[in-house]
């Protein structure tokens, strides 16, 4: 995990790598957002042969339970159990995270950086503000990523432009009518090691007393099964992760999305 603590830091660090291009690339507000909201998809990306990496736009040290420090070293441990190729974490102010344009220029250096094919983020509609905020601001930069006249640099010479073509937002607190489900029946069980990687936010047993949060608390995860096993439920899985995305997808390939003996559409008859 790289910690950028400011722009001369982001500045050096992208002058410094060279690129390691991966199928998908996970932004979160927090850490431990991608992990809760879409790490079975992510796993489930992985077990198909792709590569995935993480950036986290802020470090989340405004969060009543666990210091930066202890945060890091967590995001650490989910990142090896996770088995993503990297995962990067900017300091763009956790409760101070704003649209500005260099954070939307160091958002874009990310992204061609990676040179994704697709894109998670957090959902336009959230509770926390910074949610939002990131949903936003990912959103921009997807789109300005790919404009030529927008220069970034990397290893003292100028990025390639590069959009990213497809960007789903995931499901956090708020519920939505998911435009697709993935079927993570298959790797749900071990998403929640990644959770759980964040031992500082969230209920596990045998821990110390600390003061409750939305998200400490024991139901928190139960609740989160509980939807997995829902949305699962909608396309006849064990479990499943709903997304959805700013506009349509394109299908090149019908029988390849609704291929024989594949899962069952809601309503259909047998």
């Amino acid at each position: 995990m790289f910690l950028l603590q400011d722009n001369e830091d982001v500045e050096e660090y992208m002058q410094n790598r060279d690129s390691d291009k991966v199928y998908a690339l996970a932004f979160g507000a927090h850490p431990d957002d991608v992990e809760l909201s879409c790490g079975a998809t992510l796993l489930k990306i992985i077990d198909e042969g792709q590569t995935v990496a993480v950036c986290d736009l802020t470090q989340g040290e405004m969060g009543t339970l666990g210091s930066p420090k202890q945060r890091r070293k967590e995001s650490d441990n989910a990142t090896r159990v996770m088995g993503y190729s990297e995962r990067v974490t900017l300091d763009l102010g956790d409760a101070k995270l704003h649209h500005t344009d260099a954070a939307v220029e160091e958002v874009i250096g990310v992204i061609r950086h990676f040179l994704p094919e697709v894109v998670f983020t957090n959902p336009p509609d959230e509770r926390h503000p910074d949610h939002m905020k990131a949903s936003r601001l990912v959103y921009d930069a997807v789109f300005y990523a790919g404009l030529k006249k927008i220069t970034t640099t990397y290893n003292g010479q100028k990025q390639q432009p590069h959009r990213p073509r497809h960007l789903l937002y995931y499901m956090q607190f708020k519920h939505f009518d998911p435009s697709i489900i993935i079927d993570v029946s298959s790797t749900f069980e071990r998403s929640r090691q990644g959770v759980l990687a964040f031992g500082s936010q969230f209920y596990q047993e045998g821990a110390g007393d600390e003061p409750e949060t939305l998200i400490k608390r024991k139901e928190f995860l139960t609740g989160l099964e509980a939807r997995s096993r829902y949305l699962g439920e909608q396309i006849g899985t064990r479990f499943g992760e709903g997304f959805t995305m700013p506009g349509p997808v394109g299908v090149s390939n019908f029988s390849g999305l609704f291929p024989k003996n594949g899962h069952m559409a809601p309503g259909t008859l047998q």
